[in-house]
């Protein structure tokens, strides 16, 4: 009875010997927490193209964001505006509606409204044609951001390679045993870089997709306005 006493006496007191130097490693390792910024600096000289492709993407985001919605924004009462005028003859004043509306849709009617009275497919044309400068002007850096998106990935494990490189040299150039702390520049390199480049290249693809969602959906309906103008135009030949 006396031993199985003592047995249990002894494992309390392993559990409790553990528990405690467990607690203080927990709290050796909070005390030795690397703020991001320092972290981020350890990424050695990749950091520094990597940083400014996102400050590029996240410029490109913002602007065109801001340009698609300007885009968008089009009184609800405009085509029914544009109808009543041409439908009653009143051309001039519909061109004056057209040019007080500041959208991509309205400088598309625009463009039909001042070619009345020529051959219909004349008109279809010059109206495809500011279509196209139009969304020329929608998709205006896009392409540069898929660009940031495939690139950023790509420098990112170009930091990765250099890094190991630096790793292995200091590894040929040490003499006897190898210390950990040796090889610590060299692999923070490797991974920092990595994470950076895969973050920059995931949120530039996201912003790229997003905006090209966007310009998907104006195009929808620059297309929905020009054939309810050609509609509009083919009515009286009916």
């Amino acid at each position: 009875m006396e031993n199985k006493l003592g047995l249990s006496d002894i494992n309390m007191t392993f559990l409790q010997i553990t528990t405690v130097s467990d607690t203080t490693e927990m709290a050796s390792r909070g005390g030795d927490t690397v703020s991001i910024l320092s972290l981020l600096m350890e990424g050695g000289f990749m950091m520094i193209p990597l940083f400014i492709l996102s400050i590029i993407a996240i410029y490109i985001f913002v602007e065109r964001v801001l340009t698609l919605r300007q885009a968008s924004k089009m009184p609800a009462s405009f085509m029914d505006q544009v109808k009543q005028l041409i439908a009653a003859g009143k051309v001039d004043e519909a061109k004056i509606v057209c040019a007080q509306t500041e959208s991509p849709i309205a400088r598309m009617i625009s463009k039909g409204v001042n070619r009345i009275g020529s051959p219909l497919k004349n008109i279809e044309v010059s109206i495809e044609n500011v279509g196209k400068i139009e969304l020329y002007k929608l998709e205006k850096n896009l392409s540069f951001l898929a660009t940031i998106a495939g690139a950023a990935p790509m420098m990112g494990f170009l930091g990765t390679v250099t890094g190991m490189i630096q790793a292995f040299i200091a590894i040929a150039q040490e003499e006897g045993s190898v210390s950990p702390k040796l090889l610590s520049a060299g692999i923070y390199e490797a991974m920092i870089t990595t994470a950076t480049g895969l973050l920059v290249g995931i949120i530039a693809y996201l912003g790229y997709n997003y905006l090209v969602t966007q310009v998907q959906k104006i195009v929808h309906k620059m297309e929905y306005t020009s054939i309810d103008f050609i509609d509009l135009l083919q009515e009286p030949n009916q």
